[in-house]
């Protein structure tokens, strides 16, 4: 068997790792990169291996950066099989339609200053029709179902706790003779959020592939963050302001929703109207009704309790954003309001347009839930940096930039290490850091190490490790 790191290697974004094992070639995640512009569109678009040779596809989760370039290896020749848990699957109908939009209409309107400049005109990544002619390709098992995959593999679901559907994967697999376990953690979530259940507990592998987005660091805990979400919002509407917050339209909006739900119903916050400015963020959260049986029963009871109330998803003051119009309409809000909006780095969607409105008033906020990679727009916020470009154009930043952490959806260093010290020794063979970038990678290496797990790589772009 042969692991190589074709994603997501020393970085947070792009994960796919390609196995070979019985002569057969599987792709674990099919993400797409994101960071600098012209890099990210040759990145996405040539893939280190010819597509047509891939058997099947196992899906971690929905998240873009997971499967958002599923698109491109079904147009350039992939006819295999893509796993994913049912959740899983029913958000990637909404997710990849929603990629392929989002790079058409920013392509749409990208040329059109590019015509102004006399500059040639350029192409979407992949269309909406793309994404469309993925769906059928896709298959669903529940999570604890051992499946067969391919002749001497069979892979296993359980819940990693990160988003809706999202899954750790556990593959069994026998070659020459030989039967080996590798474990893929997907993104790891957290105990004790909001809505989800607790990440499952694994003993045992041979192998371990592993997130390590903050393996050098502890998270607010998610009665600080709501605290912190307090304060920040009171403070912006004492200024009069707008709270904007880029939010992945999966996961983070709709904890941000139950935070928000709990604190105006416990009269924390002022009663300020709250907008999802996402149609696919609100699709999402009808698949998040459709799915029950991901919840925590901390949710399940909140839901019984505030039917007919609207409950988290639906409250008073909570609106839903579909219409182009009814989103250009909000740039006239002159009162206190949250914008929510895709995407959860500030690299497409909605939310470019409501920075672009918004970075240059003193009195709004940007508020960022969730992690930033190298060279997208929001890190260069975060790191201060001013003027940003959005959409070609140079903007001043004026607004207040802040962050909170605590919502986070991965697992900090203390949940990381917890994990992978359950797995049995001397059993665990060899850990694989990927999903994190290289100061983070290399920490949580040393804290792994001190575990007694002395064979721990943070692999390199297009690294390859025969699994021995």
């Amino acid at each position: 068997m042969r692991v190589t790191f074709h994603g997501a290697a020393q970085t947070v974004t792009g994960s796919m790792h390609l196995i070979e094992v019985n002569g057969q070639r599987l792709l674990l995640d099919c993400g797409l990169y994101q960071g600098a512009r012209a890099e990210t569109y040759a990145r996405n678009l040539h893939f280190p291996f010819d597509p047509a040779t891939i058997d099947a596809v196992i899906l971690s989760h929905a998240h873009i950066d997971h499967a958002g370039n599923l698109p491109n290896l079904v147009k350039q020749g992939f006819r295999g099989a893509i796993w994913a848990t049912p959740a899983t699957r029913d958000l990637s109908v909404s997710m990849l339609q929603d990629s392929g939009h989002i790079q058409e209409s920013d392509v749409e309107f990208v040329n059109k200053r590019r015509a102004r400049e006399g500059q040639p005109p350029v192409e979407p990544l992949y269309t909406r029709a793309d994404a469309l002619a993925t769906l059928k390709y896709f298959m669903t098992a529940d999570y604890e179902r051992p499946t067969q995959l391919l002749p001497g593999v069979i892979f296993t679901f359980f819940d990693a706790g990160h988003i809706l559907g999202s899954a750790m994967v556990q593959l069994d697999c026998q070659e020459a003779g030989r039967t080996s376990r590798l474990v893929f953690s997907g993104d790891l979530g957290r105990k004790g959020l909001a809505i989800l259940r607790d990440p499952a507990r694994l003993t045992t592998a041979d192998y371990v592939i592993m997130e390590s987005t903050y393996g050098d660091r502890l998270h607010e805990t998610p009665v600080e963050a709501q605290d912190h979400l307090a304060t920040i919002i009171k403070q912006t509407f004492r200024r009069r302001g707008k709270i904007i917050v880029p939010a992945f339209a999966v996961g983070r909006t709709q904890e941000l929703l139950y935070a928000l739900y709990a604190l105006t119903e416990e009269a924390e916050i002022p009663n300020l109207p709250v907008y999802i400015d996402s149609p696919l963020a609100t699709n999402i959260t009808e698949v998040f009704r459709l799915h029950p049986e991901c919840y925590d029963a901390e949710t399940r009871q909140l839901l019984d309790q505030a039917e007919g109330r609207g409950g988290p998803f639906g409250f008073k003051n909570l609106h839903y954003v579909r219409e182009v119009k009814d989103s250009k309409a909000l740039n006239f809000l002159r009162e206190s309001a949250i914008i929510i909006s895709a995407s959860g780095m500030a690299e497409t969607g909605r939310i470019l347009h409501h920075l672009r409105n918004n970075i240059g008033d003193p009195n709004s906020t940007i508020l960022f839930v969730g992690f930033q990679a190298e060279n997208t727009l929001g890190r260069r916020l975060l790191d201060g940096v001013s003027p940003v470009r959005i959409f070609g154009e140079a903007h001043t930043v004026r607004a207040t930039i802040e962050r909170v952490e605590g919502f986070s959806a991965h697992g900090d260093r203390r949940d990381l290490l917890e994990w992978v010290g359950r797995m049995e020794r001397p059993r665990l063979r060899q850990v694989f850091l990927v999903h994190g970038e290289p100061e983070s990678a290399n920490a949580l290496a040393d804290g792994i190490r001190h575990l007694g797990i002395a064979n721990v790589a943070v692999p390199a772009l297009h690294e390859g490790f025969e699994l021995t």
